[in-house]
């Protein structure tokens, strides 16, 4: 199983939803997602520019169980 760190990384750097929304330009939603526990898929550009923007890579932000 793959689990997010999205949120975890987020609230480490403290980055919220609404400044996130306004620096990347991605929906909400999508973030909304992205932070939950588990991920059920995602498209690679977008984890880029996540991972990009809160300065880590994409691996980083999931982990396997």
């Amino acid at each position: 199983m793959i689990t997010s760190n999205i949120k975890k990384i987020m609230e480490k750097k403290g980055v919220t939803i609404r400044k996130m929304v306004q620096d990347t330009r991605l929906a909400d939603v999508t973030i909304l997602r992205a932070r939950r526990e588990q991920i059920s898929q995602g498209r690679l550009c977008t984890l880029e520019v996540m991972a990009e923007y809160l300065g880590c890579t994409i691996k980083d932000l999931f982990e396997e169980e």
